[in-house]
């Protein structure tokens, strides 16, 4: 496994992680619509009450498998890649 992770970090370009993390970027961009078709449906009923924490943590959930989902579809493996920090950096 480290093998595999040494790989993604110096940046080579590796069809199988290629295929592997566009996937999972789609398969969370599917489960971001599902949660949101959800989410829609919840809100514009009319509610009884006031927006239960529940209702927040979905939404909270969309946006997360939204944001992750767009990442892993548009850059793949290359979230993985090893970025130098220069040593004039703050976090160095």
């Amino acid at each position: 496994m480290s093998h595999a992770f040494d790989r993604l970090r110096r940046g080579e370009r590796w069809w199988t992680a290629e295929l592997v993390m566009r996937s999972l970027g789609v398969l969370l961009l599917g489960g971001a619509h599902r949660a949101s078709v959800w989410a829609h449906r919840i809100i514009t009923t009319p509610p009884a009450h006031h927006t239960t924490p529940g209702e927040l943590a979905l939404c909270g959930m969309v946006f997360l498998l939204l944001t992750s989902g767009l990442a892993f579809v548009i850059e793949g493996p290359g979230l993985f890649r090893h970025v130098p920090i220069p040593s004039r950096s703050l976090w160095y």
